[in-house]
């Protein structure tokens, strides 16, 4: 979707020729006495039309109204959570029509949380998947609303909310694109492709290893996930550069498992084809990079991605072998569908070499994240107490919540084995958790969080499809990090060390 940003007050958005126009009204309205500010006027007075969040109502042919087709919707006391929740309500109404562009107006002064809260709404009401699909432009389906006119009174101060949502909404569609594409049609050497078409935009580097040079770095762990598969395996390593070489990068780690059987340990056949999404945490990673192409924080990111299938061949690992990660730890392999770990635990190794402020993975890793938290918070997982506040805080103003979980010692516990330093499960109980302590055992050397995003990252039913979470938080994260972003085509300002960047930087000495 395209974003243009207006000068425009209720009268000139009421005299704007639109094929739709979406109207956010907050509690306490009180217009003026243009036709617009009458209709809501009305409507209000009336009772048929409420400013509650969620509430709306559908004005066709109003007297006085350029635009034919009217939505008002409620927003509440105005907060960005109830922004986006009137949005998406509202652009459900228009996607049945013939409207191939809205005119979004704010009947009261917006702030930019609420500005970008609006522009997210609309990037994710508009997403449509196509590109697996023989007539994506089939005239049946209705017609893709493609772009949207914000109008508030004052543009000035909001241009830079604006092209932060506007970044962030199109590293999220990404990574839809991407995790929603079936496993054959995302295999691991097509989402390296995809990394590489990354590597071509402003201050970004790709990097991709094969099979050979896996195995010459000794990663036995991501090494045997990948034996049972005809798809060779990738490990992609993507590069940001906003700041001076010596400055330390955060690394961000995505599970990119393109299809997981379960292997050996198959899964039951009920919605294993949702087992597409579990390189959601890869490509999450690239949607953030996508971001960064556009906003060009000052800071160095890395993004490493470790992207093979679990299958059941005849060369697949089996329950009780034992694999030696990059680490040189031993790991017995219990259950071969706790794959998620054995890849991730690698690379977490691997970006030892580039000395880190802060690693954080993300990955789709437990079903029980799943029933411990549902589909409405991430996961998340810290030695590092400044890096959790970071990220928990990034999240909320994202509105891509996360929720901190523990790490007490007892939990390692379960991981014990009789024939390897460690097994890759733990049993049920507290599954999440163990999953998270099997992964701090490779992450000792620098500051660490794990995301389990394996309740967020897609939506099952009849609204089947990826979300794109958590690169919102992400790019926030990385924001605050970086101090302020400069301008989009700009060069990289002198990076102020925040509260949370100083904390992160101090190494791993808070309390799980």
């Amino acid at each position: 979707m395209d974003f243009e940003l207006q000068s425009l007050r209720l009268a000139d958005a009421a005299a704007r020729k639109s094929p739709a126009l979406m109207v956010l009204v907050a509690d306490g309205f009180a217009g003026g006495e243009d036709a617009l500010s009458a209709l809501i006027a009305r409507t209000v007075a009336s009772g048929d039309f409420k400013t509650e969040a969620g509430a709306q109502l559908f004005v066709y042919g109003a007297a006085g109204i350029v635009p034919e087709r009217v939505v008002l919707a409620g927003i509440g006391d105005g907060s960005p959570a109830r922004v986006r929740k009137a949005v998406g309500t509202a652009m459900g109404a228009l996607r049945g029509g013939p409207a191939k562009a809205v005119t979004l107006c704010f009947a009261q002064p917006a702030e930019a949380d609420a500005l970008r809260a609006a522009v997210l709404a609309l990037a994710d009401a508009s997403y449509t998947y196509s590109a697996t699909k023989s007539k994506p432009n089939d005239k049946k389906e209705p017609p893709r609303i493609g772009k949207a006119v914000l109008g508030v009174p004052e543009p000035g101060p909001l241009r830079e909310a604006l092209q932060q949502a506007v970044a962030v909404a199109r590293g999220v569609e990404l990574a839809r694109e991407w995790a929603n594409r079936p496993g054959n049609h995302a295999t691991p050497t097509l989402l390296a492709d995809a990394a590489r078409q990354l590597g071509k935009l402003p201050r970004i580097g790709c990097e991709v290893l094969g099979p050979k040079e896996v195995a010459r770095l000794g990663m036995g762990a991501f090494q045997a996930v990948a034996q049972g598969s005809r798809q060779e395996l990738r490990f992609i390593v993507l590069r940001y550069d906003g700041a001076p070489r010596s400055q330390a990068p955060v690394v961000l780690v995505g599970k990119g498992i393109t299809f997981d059987t379960g292997g050996i340990s198959i899964k039951p056949a009920p919605e294993m084809d949702e087992m597409k999404f579990d390189m959601s945490g890869a490509a999450s990673v690239l949607g953030v990079f996508r971001a960064l192409a556009e906003l060009r924080p000052a800071l160095n990111v890395v993004g490493l991605i470790p992207a093979c299938e679990n299958m059941p061949d005849g060369g697949a690992i089996k329950p009780g072998d034992v694999v030696t990660s990059m680490s040189g730890q031993t790991i017995e392999i219990l259950n071969t569908d706790a794959e998620g770990r054995l890849v991730l635990c690698d690379a977490l190794t691997y970006a030892e070499r580039f000395k880190p402020c802060a690693v954080i993975d993300i990955a789709t890793l437990t079903g029980a994240c799943v029933i411990a938290l549902g589909g409405v918070r991430s996961g998340m997982f810290a030695s590092d107490d400044a890096l959790a506040q970071a990220l928990q805080s990034a999240g909320e103003q994202a509105l891509d919540p996360c929720w901190r979980m523990p790490l007490d010692d007892e939990y390692g516990e379960a991981l014990k084995s009789n024939f390897a330093d460690v097994g890759n499960v733990g049993g049920r109980p507290a599954g999440a958790v163990t999953a998270a302590k099997f992964l701090q055992r490779f992450a000792d050397k620098f500051s660490w969080a794990h995301l389990d995003i394996a309740g967020t990252a897609w939506k099952g039913g009849s609204a089947k499809g990826a979300t794109g979470r958590p690169v919102g938080l992400l790019v926030h994260y990385l924001l605050m990090q970086a101090g302020r972003p400069v301008k989009a085509g700009g060069e990289p300002t002198k990076r102020a060390k925040t509260k949370g960047q100083a904390g992160a930087r101090a190494g791993k000495g808070g309390k799980a």
